[in-house]
């Protein structure tokens, strides 16, 4: 299963590149997807390994059950996404295998067992969606898309430091395999690994979209197509994520936890302050969900940086959140669709003009400021019932502080979007086109804000399973 989540994605791209068909185009991530979710499902029953460098663990059965929900959610969007595009035929072909060899870097990511391949693939990630971020060619997906390269170029070679400054620190240990490292854990200089930790940190920590290293994200995931903005928040922080609970585990087995649990809470807190900063003053709707995707980010780190039900809490978070912004992202597209415009203020009368595309836009909101019964608001209620436990009463104050300011910013926008006054009249014609791709274009967000409430009203038995497994493999 897992050679076939790694090699089917090439030969697609192969296929795509010699035929250049726009039919095959916009069927290729679907078809991809359907077999990306079977292998992943059966892989959940029946592990299997290829290679030394390739297994499921505990850990990444998580992520890769995540990012198969939403490859196989946004590939049904992107089927009427590029029946519309009116891109040429060589940049439609190319969004297509870009698509795919991005969905493939990610796996690879979330795969390896090796601390260099991970790189590797985290590396190769930017590469390949760094295209798909400039598909419009517009000046300021342009400049995104180079920003974008720039400062995760950084990033991943500030982790290629920590890699190097880890091996310093080994020893006598000739292995990157983290299962090596974990078995030999004590045996590291623990100073060479402390400041390991803190490149690596810093390094995949610009990936995940963590401040102050988050420069890029805004516009990234503002200015890409709707369908890669959802994958992007989705699913590549959540990548970059899975590189630093590794090395996190590697410095609680090593007997120095406290060291990344501190600089995590320092990074998640500052994350959730620079979303509150920002938000309350947006006027990009795509540029808010954005910054959302900083703040939850942020949660996350402080999730694992309290540790024990902490961890529970952020793993949970992490799966919700891509759903939730996934839904967000896809309706923003069909809202951008509809006002020709990614302005709050040029954008009212949601539940009017196209009620559907409104109440998704309302519910999605609901989800992600964690109102029951969607389930962020467990996570972070758990997130904050950890804080508690651990004595941190004053923390607590100021995560329920940032929280109501972020909700408040995110909440006045939805609403003066959804009421008002309706379109223009001038723009008829625009919603009657928009009310045909309402049917193919709505079924993704339904299907993430479906999957929320399921969780959200009680935790299906085997996930709740593996979150517990995956949180208990920290220690």
């Amino acid at each position: 299963m897992i050679l076939l989540l790694l090699i089917f994605p090439l030969v697609l791209c192969l296929i795509l590149w010699l035929i250049q068909s726009r039919a095959l185009n916009i069927y290729a991530n679907f078809i991809y997807s359907v077999v990306y979710l079977a292998a992943v499902i059966l892989l959940y029953f029946h592990p299997s390994v290829f290679t030394d460098f390739f297994k499921v663990d505990s850990m990444n059965i998580l992520f890769l059950l995540s990012l198969a929900l939403l490859y196989f959610g946004v590939s049904i969007y992107n089927i009427d996404f590029l029946k519309k595009s009116d891109a040429a035929n060589k940049s439609h072909t190319y969004y297509a295998m870009f698509f795919l060899l991005f969905v493939f870097s990610m796996t690879g990511a979330i795969l390896s067992t090796h601390l260099a391949l991970l790189w590797v693939f985290v590396e190769a990630t930017t590469l390949f969606s760094s295209y798909l971020i400039y598909f419009n060619k517009t000046n300021a997906s342009l400049e995104a898309a180079w920003k974008y390269i720039f400062i995760c170029s950084i990033g991943i070679a500030l982790a290629f430091v920590g890699i190097i400054l880890l091996s310093l620190g080994m020893g006598t240990i000739n292995s990157l395999f983290f299962n090596d490292l974990y078995k030999n854990a004590g045996l590291i200089n623990p100073f060479w690994l402390k400041l390991s930790f803190v490149f690596i940190l810093v390094g995949l920590g610009t990936k995940m979209g963590l401040a102050p290293v988050h420069a890029w994200l805004p516009d990234a995931h503002s200015e890409a197509p709707s369908p890669v903005s959802a994958m992007l928040s989705g699913t590549l922080l959540n990548t970059a994520l899975l590189g630093i609970i590794r090395m996190v585990k590697l410095l609680n087995l090593a007997g120095i936890g406290y060291y990344a649990k501190i600089l995590l809470l320092l990074m998640g807190f500052l994350s959730l302050f620079v979303c509150a900063v920002y938000i309350v003053r947006m006027n990009n709707y795509k540029r808010m969900l954005a910054y959302s995707s900083i703040e939850n980010m942020g949660i996350i780190a402080i999730g694992f940086g309290i540790g024990g039900i902490g961890v529970f809490a952020a793993l949970l978070h992490m799966i919700a959140h891509s759903l939730t912004k996934a839904s967000l992202f896809l309706t923003a597209g069909n809202i951008l669709h509809q006002f020709k415009t990614k302005k709050i203020s040029e954008v009212r009368g949601l539940f009017k003009s196209s009620p559907v595309t409104g109440w998704l836009w309302a519910f999605s909101f609901i989800a992600i400021a964690g109102i029951p019964p969607f389930p962020i608001f467990l996570s972070e209620f758990l997130t904050a019932k950890a804080l508690f436990q651990n004595g941190q009463i004053v923390l607590v104050i100021i995560y329920f502080l940032l929280l109501t300011i972020v909700l408040a910013g995110m909440g006045s926008s939805v609403f003066r979007m959804c009421w008002g006054a309706s379109i223009e009249t001038s723009k008829t014609e625009g919603l009657k086109s928009y009310r045909k791709l309402e049917l193919l274009t709505l079924l993704s967000p339904i299907f993430f804000l479906f999957l929320l409430l399921i969780m959200g009203l009680g935790i299906p038995g085997f996930l709740y399973q593996l979150l517990n497994e995956a949180a208990q493999s920290m220690e």
